[in-house]
């Protein structure tokens, strides 16, 4: 990504920069990058102190114009709901996904002058999932994109999902490092990060209005 960054600034004489982070680092809260995790620390958290060291947004927003985040592919290990949804809970169910999104967008929403960019969770190899998560896992993508996701804010999605799955219900094996590992492999990697690029900078520049979620450009009208 970051030469991809170099290339675009020096061709149009742009200044645009990225930075990669770790979020939540290892230590001290924990490798953690699920729903509840951005929530617990972004949400209930909030203010202009760090959460165990985690920047919270309001810190993030003062250094950067733009903040992308995603979740790592064991999000998608959605386990059937276990009474009332409880957006507290790190328990991993739909309805919980759901209202911690939700807060999130809340959140988000208070910031108007940052761009988030959200990816659509990462799914797994069939043979490190099963149907039942699998299919909860495209439920909740879909939410997001469908419902979740609202017109004319400032929140952009990147559909990272849908590239991996290409309409199917899991990450398809060809695009994966092996059949039982959920990590991308690298043509895949090299063909999505361009179409992540793009995404980015449409965002940026047109407020996503170029392309589609997945990246690709949207075809421009013609009058006859």
């Amino acid at each position: 990504m970051e030469s991809l960054f170099v290339e675009h600034n020096r061709q149009f004489e742009s200044n645009y920069k990225i930075e990669e982070c770790s979020f939540p680092k290892a230590s001290p809260y924990g490798w953690n990058n699920y729903p509840f995790d951005y929530f617990n620390i972004w949400v209930k958290h909030a203010g202009m102190h760090p959460f165990m060291e985690e920047p919270t947004l309001e810190i993030l927003t003062r250094e950067y114009q733009a903040v992308i985040f995603k979740h790592c592919f064991p999000v998608s290990n959605i386990q059937p709901d276990q009474g009332s949804a409880d957006v507290n809970s790190d328990f991993k169910s739909l309805s919980n996904y759901k209202l911690q999104y939700q807060a999130l967008r809340d959140k988000l929403h208070q910031f108007p002058e940052t761009k988030f960019i959200v990816w659509t969770s990462a799914a797994q190899v069939q043979s490190r999932t099963n149907e039942e998560e699998a299919k909860r896992s495209r439920e909740f993508v879909q939410w997001v994109i469908n419902e979740w996701d609202l017109p004319d804010d400032n929140i952009f999605l990147w559909d990272f999902y849908g590239l991996q799955t290409e309409g199917q219900l899991y990450f398809q094996k060809k695009y994966a490092q092996s059949e039982s590992d959920s990590h991308p492999n690298r043509a895949f990697s090299t063909s999505a990060s361009r179409l992540f690029f793009r995404r980015v900078i449409d965002v940026i520049e047109s407020n996503g209005s170029k392309t589609h979620i997945a990246g690709t450009p949207k075809k421009n009208k013609t009058s006859s």
